[in-house]
């Protein structure tokens, strides 16, 4: 195993964890906030999601897939507030979302040679990831970061423990 099969391995192991979470919630349910503080769960799959494309573009400009208008602004860090489920997408537009910005991230991964993944990584992230490959391993892992928050709504909503 590579450099690339390693954060390839790891992408497809936190898309899935993420996918079984989301795989039996509604519209409803990703309105849910863990607790008191946290975001829902449709914010913080639009957070993946518009984190993912800009952690790419500053490694591979252009590869990234283009969002939505105002996709990006309403999953920021100023409208992590906004209940209005109408502000939100439906589960099926962010699974379909995700899964088009996890292929472009995969696609420009297969692009990288291992001197690319070596280069030093942007400097605004160079503290936690200091080179290319280190942010790739950013955007591969970053669902799992918040696979506990998904567990606790699945716990408060009487979901089947999936793993």
């Amino acid at each position: 195993m590579d450099a690339k099969d390693a954060l390839r391995s790891t992408s497809n192991l936190s898309s899935m964890v993420l996918k079984s979470y989301i795989s039996d919630l509604d519209d409803a349910d990703l309105m849910r906030r863990p607790g008191e503080g946290c975001n829902h769960l449709a914010w913080q799959l639009g957070h993946l999601i518009a984190s993912e494309v800009q952690l790419l573009e500053m490694v591979a400009r252009g590869q990234a897939t283009t969002l939505p208008d105002g996709f990006a602004e309403a999953h920021s860090k100023d409208a992590c507030g906004n209940d209005d489920p109408g502000a939100f997408l439906e589960k099926s537009e962010y699974e379909e979302l995700f899964d088009k910005v996890r292929g472009a991230s995969l696609a420009a991964l297969e692009a990288m040679s291992d001197a690319d993944l070596d280069q030093p990584g942007p400097e605004a992230f160079s503290s936690v990831c200091p080179t290319v490959g280190d942010l790739f391993s950013l955007i591969a892992s970053h669902p799992m970061m918040h696979a506990g928050q998904f567990v606790v709504v699945r716990r408060q909503l009487g979901k089947p423990i999936l793993m």
